[in-house]
């Protein structure tokens, strides 16, 4: 375990985007295969490949430049790395970031699921309520943590591991018709 984390350092210093993206993807995959399994308790014979695989685009194309770009900007935003500047970047964070991304996620999920425009607009008034509150037991205390012990250029990976059980809930609403 120990290599395969020296390895993973070595490429994120080598590529740090391409990581992130890599990483952000995978994850929201394994998220969707425990909602699948866990959650939904399909079983592997009745698990949705093509859903898992449209979660993990979601996750390379969308979480993980938004989200990765995000911190870059919030720390353009709120410099420093005291426990003020943490409280004042999950703050932003939370307060601004958290909301639109949560829409923009389950409105993505929902386009690629084939939603027409009326049926996403539909799903998003009885989802996304529940999932910000959902969000809000979760996510300050992470990201206050996140911005105030772990470097930038690690941030998006650490939340993507915390994310395993949150994507997992998400990946379930997303995909909850």
């Amino acid at each position: 375990m120990a290599g395969l984390w020296r390895s993973y350092q070595v490429l994120m210093t080598k590529y740090p985007w391409r990581v992130q993206l890599v990483t952000a993807g995978s994850l929201v995959g394994v998220g969707d295969v425990i909602a699948q399994q866990l959650i939904e308790r399909r079983g592997l014979a009745h698990h949705n490949v093509r859903r898992t695989a449209k979660m993990m685009s979601v996750g390379f194309f969308f979480v993980g430049p938004v989200v990765g770009s995000w911190y870059k900007v919030l720390d353009r935003l709120v410099v420093g790395g005291t426990k003020s500047a943490a409280m004042k970047k999950m703050l932003v964070d939370q307060l601004c970031f958290a909301p639109c991304f949560l829409g923009a996620f389950l409105g993505v999920s929902g386009a690629l699921n084939g939603l027409t425009v009326e049926e996403n607009v539909t799903k998003l008034k009885r989802d996304y309520p529940d999932a910000l509150i959902s969000n809000y037991y979760l996510w300050p205390a992470v990201q206050i943590a996140n911005f105030y012990f772990i470097p930038l250029h690690y941030r998006l990976a650490v939340v993507q591991i915390v994310a395993v059980t949150w994507n997992s809930y998400l990946t379930w609403k997303a995909n909850k018709m």
